[in-house]
């Protein structure tokens, strides 16, 4: 499987994304940063929500959405927001996909959402909530793609007990 990349479309809080950076590090997805970014990449709360998992990622930043659509604009691209009709578990994800987030205060514009009506997806909430937590959603979308992908490339199994103890009474996993 090709690798699952995770866009954030003008991100503002520097906790969020480091969640969603360490996500994309944990399951081996890319993470792509639309400037202008709400915060300085060397904050502190950024690298503290992405703990030790920042020698893992793949990240790009991009000036613009323009910036980013003249590299990746002919991919397989989906679009989260609230406004959408479609279910996000309802489509089918390709090898290589692209999943957009907007920033935590106003999702994606309009007219982006708008020019791409077809590729838009909603995670269904209930009532007339405003939205869910961005790195929340990221989460959600990215292992919709994993599983049904069938979890390829990740571990699927822990190791809740030790296996055996070797000759110095140390537990072997």
């Amino acid at each position: 499987m090709k690798k699952i990349n995770v866009v954030l479309l003008e991100p503002e809080i520097p906790q969020n994304t480091g969640n969603i950076a360490r996500t994309c590090a944990a399951t081996n997805s890319a993470l792509h940063l639309i400037r202008p970014l709400g915060f300085e990449i060397n904050d502190k709360h950024l690298k503290r929500a992405g703990l030790d998992y920042w020698q893992y990622l793949d990240l790009t930043y991009y000036d613009s959405f323009e910036d980013f659509m003249s590299k990746h604009g002919d991919k397989e691209i989906y679009f989260f927001s609230t406004k959408a009709r479609l279910c996000y578990a309802e489509a089918e994800y390709g090898d290589e996909v692209f999943l957009v987030f907007g920033k935590e205060t106003a999702g994606i514009p309009e007219s982006i959402l708008k020019a791409h009506e077809e590729s838009c997806v909603r995670i269904p909430m209930y009532g007339d909530l405003r939205s869910l937590n961005l790195s929340n959603s990221a989460a959600i979308a990215v292992y919709e793609v994993l599983r049904q992908k069938g979890f390829e490339g990740l571990n699927r199994k822990g190791k809740l007990f030790p296996e055996a103890v070797d000759v110095n009474g140390e537990v072997v996993f």
